[in-house]
């Protein structure tokens, strides 16, 4: 089973690290780490190159979170959240440090949250679903990407306490679910700076590219 488990862990990583955000703005000629933000995710992608390529991108960084954790155990032999195992759960931790830390832009990546959530909709469909709606709460409400982002991951923390996998199954997601917060607080250390000044960029959509 180890060699099967490292495999998932290698896969998983490689799965996240894939810059699809830095490859949508070599497709335009940009280079996304010297535009806007200079962060390598979907929300820099749409204010650079507009909401089409934006969406594109968010999709495919969910997508390749959910792949690392739903597709890649099953492919490798290995039993699934379904099974109370804590394999897909290792694999959501490596995939959102393949996309933090992608080794194809010279480990700067982007912040994660998008791999989290696709991650997040394998793992617990009901809490993952939850964030998501609050997600969008606050960002319709207050227009803060970010703060959005860290309500995301909290959110899931607190409904996998009430609606999570079945025990212990469910504590180890909660556990997960604390880890990505911080994780994710971290990444975003900058924005809270600009949140408390008040300077923090708002969200807009652009309606051209």
């Amino acid at each position: 089973m180890w060699p099967r488990a490292g495999a998932l862990l290698l896969l998983a990583f490689l799965a996240g690290s894939l810059p699809f955000a830095f490859w949508a703005g070599r497709l335009r000629g940009i280079d996304l780490r010297a535009r806007g933000s200079g962060n390598l995710g979907a929300t820099n992608v749409l204010r650079t190159l507009g909401p089409a390529w934006g969406i594109c991108t968010l999709l495919l960084d969910v997508g390749k979170g959910w792949v690392a954790v739903a597709a890649l155990p099953a492919w490798l032999g290995l039993e699934g959240v379904s099974s109370g195992s804590v394999w897909p759960l290792a694999a959501t931790l490596a995939a959102i440090l393949g996309h933090v830390f992608s080794p194809w832009t010279g480990f700067r990546g982007g912040k994660g949250v998008a791999t989290a959530l696709g991650a997040f909709l394998a793992l617990a469909l009901g809490p993952a679903l939850m964030s998501v709606g609050a997600f969008i709460a606050v960002v319709w409400l207050w227009r803060y990407v970010s703060v959005g982002s860290q309500v995301l991951a909290v959110t899931f923390t607190v409904g996998s306490v009430l609606w999570g996998p079945p025990e212990p199954l469910r504590w180890y997601v909660v556990g997960l679910g604390v880890l990505v917060s911080i994780l994710i607080a971290w990444r975003h250390r900058a924005n809270w700076g600009r949140v408390a000044k008040g300077t923090e960029s708002r969200f807009q959509w652009r309606s051209s590219a």
